[in-house]
C-alpha cells in the first residue's frame, strides 16, 4: 500500500526484544511481498503463529474449468445461483478463471472459518448485505459496493451482519492488487489525477484478540503447475492474537462510491474507469456520471474488439444504458473473449443522444489471457444472449 501505518502497541526499534506483561518475548512476524524487497508489515503476536497440531488435506469440490468453445459472448445471472445458507468463503462458486485469477460469486448467511489465501491477493467486492471481516491486523466493517482488498496469506474469516445474504464478486489473484501506477508517484503517494486517494480509504485501527485453542484455518495454496490445494491446518493458539503492528502491507477497504469518474467532451475508453491492477489483469468502476458534452456526442460504448482481453461486466446497481433489450439485470455478468467485437444493444446510440448523464453501476474486470468456463457459470447462464445483437431496432 502506498502509506504508512501503526495500529496497537509495537517496540521502539523493530526486530528488538518486546516483552508481555509477565515478561515473555511477543513472538515478531514479518509479513511481507517478494521476499524481503517489497512492502511489508511486522507484528506482534502473543502466542508463536508457527505452532500447529494438525495439517490435513480439504478439497473444495469445484471441479474444472473449461475453454470457452466454441467462442461466444456469455451471461450468466448470479442470483439464480443457490447458496445463501452457505458461508463467504467456502461457499464461493467459481465462474471463470484463468492461470492469472479466478472470478467467483457467493450469497452467504452463515460466518466463513479462518482463511489464509496463500496463491495471492484477492479483491471482494460487496454487492449487497454487510458483514465484520475479521483479520489478523484488526477488523474492518463492509457494505455495499465496498471492496476489499487482502493481501496474499492474511488470515481472516468474514461474518455477515445483516439481515440479507451477503452477496460477493471475488477476484482471487496469483499475485497482488494494486491501485494501478500511473496514479501512484514513485513513492507511493497518490497524485493529482487519480481519482482516488489515501483518504478514501479505510482499513483496521485497532488490534482484535481472540481467545482460543485447536483453532482451524484453510488454507489455499500452489500445487503442480495451475493445480490449486487446500489444507486444513489446527492453529495451538488463536491467531488473532497480535496486539500491535506497523508497515505498508494490510488490508484496506475502498467504496466504488468514492471514485470520481473522469469524463470528457467525447466518450472516454474504459482505461480512465480503471481502480486496481493485478497480474495480467485490470479491475475498472463504472458509476454515476455525466457524460459527453460535445453537441453531436454519442455517449454510449462505440462498438469495439479489445485484441488482447476478454472483458468481465459485473453490473450491480443503476440502469444499464447501453444493454436494454439484453437481458442484462441486477447481478448479471457479462463476458466479451477476444475474438467477439461488442457493443451496444440496437438502438442505444440513437436513444443515448442528448442524454446528460448515466446512473449505472458496474464492475469490469479485463483479462490478458482468455478465461475459461467454470461449473456454476453453465448453471447460471443465459444461452440465449449471445444472439441479442441481431435484434433489429
Amino acid at each position: 500500500m502506498p502509506f504508512y501505518r501503526r495500529v496497537g502497541e509495537i517496540p521502539p526499534k523493530r526486530h528488538t526484544q518486546f516483552r508481555q506483561p509477565d515478561g515473555s518475548l511477543y513472538s515478531e512476524e514479518l509479513m511481507g511481498q517478494e521476499g524481503f524487497s517489497s512492502d511489508s508489515s511486522l507484528l506482534y503476536h502473543r502466542f508463536r503463529p508457527t505452532a500447529i497440531s494438525s495439517s490435513q488435506e480439504f478439497a473444495p469440490s469445484n471441479g474444472s474449468p473449461v475453454p470457452n468453445h466454441p467462442l461466444k459472448p456469455r451471461h450468466l445471472r448470479t442470483h439464480k445461483l443457490n447458496g445463501a445458507d452457505s458461508d463467504p468463503v467456502l461457499g464461493r462458486r467459481p465462474l471463470l478463471s484463468n492461470a492469472d485469477c479466478r472470478i467467483s460469486y457467493a450469497a452467504a448467511s452463515d460466518p466463513s472459518p479462518l482463511y489464509r489465501n496463500a496463491i495471492g491477493d484477492e479483491c471482494v467486492y460487496v454487492e449487497d448485505g454487510t458483514a465484520r471481516v475479521e483479520t489478523s491486523f484488526g477488523a474492518l466493517d463492509v457494505g455495499p459496493g465496498d471492496y476489499l482488498i487482502m493481501p496474499m496469506s492474511t488470515i481472516y474469516r468474514i461474518v455477515p451482519t445483516g439481515d440479507r445474504p451477503l452477496r460477493t464478486l471475488v477476484v482471487e489473484s496469483t499475485g497482488h492488487i494494486t491501485p494501478p501506477k500511473r496514479y501512484l508517484s514513485v513513492r507511493g503517494q497518490f497524485l493529482e489525477h487519480s481519482p482516488y486517494c489515501e483518504r478514501d480509504l479505510r482499513s483496521p485501527d485497532e488490534p482484535l484478540v481472540v481467545e482460543g485453542e485447536n483453532v482451524d484455518v484453510y488454507v489455499q495454496h500452489r500445487g503442480r503447475g495451475k493445480d490449486t490445494l487446500w489444507t486444513k491446518f489446527t492453529y495451538d493458539k488463536h491467531p488473532f492474537d497480535v496486539v500491535g503492528w506497523d508497515g505498508c502491507l494490510y488490508p484496506w477497504v475502498f467504496s466504488i462510491h468514492d471514485f470520481e469518474p473522469i469524463t470528457g467532451r467525447i466518450h472516454q475508453p474504459p482505461p480512465v474507469h480503471q481502480t486496481f491492477q493485478g497480474p495480467n489483469f485490470v479491475i475498472c468502476s463504472f458509476v454515476p456520471r455525466k457524460v459527453d458534452y460535445h453537441p453531436d456526442a454519442i455517449p454510449v460504448p462505440y462498438n469495439h474488439h479489445n485484441v488482447d482481453s476478454d472483458e468481465v461486466m459485473f453490473y450491480t446497481g443503476g440502469d444499464y444504458e447501453a444493454r436494454k433489450g439484453s437481458g442484462i439485470e441486477q447481478g448479471s455478468i457479462s463476458l466479451h473473449p477476444s475474438g467477439f467485437t461488442h457493443g451496444p444493444q440496437p438502438g442505444a446510440p440513437e436513444r443515448s443522444i442528448g442524454a446528460e448523464k448515466f446512473d449505472e453501476l458496474a464492475v469490469m474486470i479485463d483479462t490478458f489471457r482468455p478465461l475459461e468456463l467454470c461449473e456454476p457459470g453453465f448453471e447460471c447462464e443465459d444461452t440465449g444472449y449471445a444472439w441479442t445483437w441481431k435484434y433489429t431496432d
